[in-house]
């Protein structure tokens, strides 16, 4: 067979296969879709999983089906999630545990900025500052000149060693010059238990598994960690009204592995968004204490690799590794 003539039949074959492409970009997904999810139940993920899956369900067409794989703080998910065939049909729940890992471990085997594409933001979730009801102090003002008057006597409790509450708290004596000893917890749903019962004094966490209890009465919320106040939580302070430029905010979204197709990155990233416009679902996700965000993909990787940088020095400051 001469060389045109071979170029003519593969030109032809290519033709006929372009509809069938086009038409499976169109039908996108046509079977049930994975989301793994790395945290333990009872936490701010666990809680906002839920309801991304289920608003992606209801507008994709197809089941999300949840694969929960909790440990090491996602980073088993992550794991799992890079090695999954990128055809859009795997989809990683994440936040800043996603950007903060790669820091605290000494080997993971991914590239958190490399690795996975992110696809859309879907809330943006301040941490909450919050205590018991016996303990002394009712604002962040109080609490720091109880903390400068107790050095090293308060104990505080974190979703685990690294976590983002963790880090938070690190954050906040880094910049305030004070002292607390660190109890580290498997996830949130367990501090919260002990806070209820008086074991634990003060935390900074999610405000998501925080919020039903604090506005129960059954814990104090003191402050919140975003540079302002949240529209969740309107009646707590901003930290940052007293320690002058702190702020974290943990974040909740979507990623993909590198190589998926755009056509899932789009269809998914439309198919949150426009969840995200009713105002049944930001009501739901307010009294939760997170604030709806959506938006672009690029909007997404710019807050990726900006907290990717910020964590990773904060990571190095306190020395939060694990072996």
């Amino acid at each position: 067979m001469n060389i045109p003539y071979a170029c003519r039949i593969l030109a032809a074959l290519g033709a006929a296969a372009l509809p069938s492409l086009v038409l499976a970009a169109s039908t996108y997904p046509d079977r049930p879709v994975r989301l793994v999810v790395g945290f333990p139940p009872g936490g701010a993920a666990d809680i906002l999983r839920r309801i991304a899956a289920q608003q992606l369900s209801d507008r994709l067409g197809q089941q999300v089906v949840v694969d929960n794989r909790g440990g090491a703080g996602g980073l088993i998910a992550t794991e799992i999630a890079v090695n999954a065939n990128p055809d859009g049909y795997t989809l990683l729940f994440s936040s800043i545990p996603h950007v903060i890992n790669p820091h605290r471990y000494k080997k993971v085997s991914y590239d958190a900025l490399k690795d996975f594409v992110p696809v859309v933001q879907f809330v943006a979730v301040p941490l909450m500052m919050a205590s018991g009801n016996s303990f002394p102090a009712k604002t962040v003002a109080e609490l720091l000149a109880y903390l400068k008057a107790n050095p090293g006597k308060v104990n505080y409790g974190s979703g685990g060693s690294g976590s983002s509450s963790h880090l938070a708290m690190e954050l906040f004596k880094a910049m305030t010059g004070t002292r607390m000893e660190h109890i580290p917890y498997k996830g949130v749903g367990p501090l919260v238990t002990d806070m209820l019962g008086g074991q634990i004094a003060l935390t900074i966490s999610s405000a998501v598994p925080l919020s039903p209890q604090v506005r129960a009465g059954k814990l104090r919320g003191l402050a919140v960690t975003s540079p302002k106040r949240s529209a969740a939580f309107p009646e707590l302070p901003a930290i940052a009204e007293t320690v002058k430029g702190y702020e974290v905010i943990n974040w909740f979204g979507i990623f993909v592995p590198a190589g998926a197709p755009s056509v899932a990155v789009n269809r998914v990233n439309a198919a949150l968004n426009e969840a995200l416009r009713s105002p049944e679902l930001v009501k739901t996700l307010n009294a939760r204490g997170a604030d709806a965000v959506g938006g672009s993909a690029d909007s997404f990787a710019k807050v990726v690799r900006a907290d990717f940088a910020k964590w990773g020095r904060v990571v190095r400051d306190s020395g939060a590794k694990v072996d």
